[in-house]
């Protein structure tokens, strides 16, 4: 016999907080920091429309306000991308 899961899963993918070097973002249980700078953009954009975040893929995070898309493998492997967002 299985035991039933407790509660409700309440992790969902969205930024979680933000401060002045950067912000976090919960992604499929899995919390990575998106520095400023890294992706300049960011800094310059209201704290709302940073935390306006889609998914439009389950690896792709897109900010439709902005017009901006990150992939997690960018942010999971940066070596492997190496040009950063200007």
């Amino acid at each position: 016999m299985k035991s039933l899961k407790n509660g409700t899963d309440t992790l969902t993918n969205s930024v979680t907080a933000i401060s002045e070097f950067g912000f976090w973002i919960i992604c499929e249980n899995k919390e990575y920091f998106i520095t400023f700078n890294d992706y300049p953009v960011f800094k310059k954009v209201r704290v709302d429309k940073i935390f306006n975040l889609k998914f439009i893929s389950p690896k792709q995070m897109y900010w439709p306000e902005i017009d901006i898309d990150i992939e997690v493998e960018a942010l999971e492997k940066p070596n492997m991308f190496p040009l950063i967002y200007k």
